[in-house]
């Protein structure tokens, strides 16, 4: 796994051979964070990424400033791999749960500025986690939420639905939560 930019940029680590994850490429997470510096300013936001797995993308949320960075993952080997990795890093900014999405965002009572979820393409209950997110009350006036997806998925139908956007065989969806957002100066 290699952390992309920032302040923990270019640095890599292995990850287990037992992991059971699909790791978001780096081709997509690199096009998905050229897509999001135009869309956020990373300093000081809370973010919350479900289905963690590798801890990929949470790496790269508290590299580039994110000052709180909730990473849940229900497998052991996923979930200790994530803290290692933090503490290998000295990311304090980085709090992982083993815990179930399921479970974890009905009863969360924290809001955040950004959530990611990249749930496993076959799980059964896929296409109930956008509207679990959407519903559950954890996004932040203006919050974006973006889902990894396969292509036989569409969201376009569902609130807050922005834009989708195909790299390779991955898929993202952006959702925001309200009709205004502070955009980042310049823009």
């Amino acid at each position: 796994m290699r952390i992309i930019s920032g302040k923990y940029g270019r640095r890599r680590f292995d990850v287990p051979t037992n992991i059971k994850a699909r790791p978001t490429t780096d081709f997509a997470r690199e096009n998905l964070f050229n897509v999001l510096q135009n869309l956020l300013d990373f300093d000081g936001l809370k973010a919350l990424d479900l289905f963690a797995g590798t801890g990929a993308i949470s790496f790269e949320l508290a590299s580039r400033g994110c000052a709180r960075v909730v990473s849940v993952e229900n497998y052991p080997v996923q979930y200790n791999f994530i803290n290692k990795v933090a503490a290998q890093l000295g990311a304090h900014e980085i709090r992982p749960i083993k815990g179930d999405v399921f479970r974890f965002v009905p009863s969360c009572r924290e809001k955040f500025d950004f959530v990611f979820a990249d749930p496993p393409y076959d799980l059964p209950q896929f296409a109930s986690v956008a509207p679990l997110v959407l519903n559950s009350g954890i996004l932040a006036p203006g919050a974006l939420f973006v889902l990894e997806h396969s292509r036989k998925y569409d969201f376009s139908s569902l609130p807050g639905f922005d834009q989708q956007r195909t790299y390779g065989s991955v898929n993202f969806s952006f959702f925001i939560n309200g009709e205004t957002r502070e955009q980042p100066d310049g823009e």
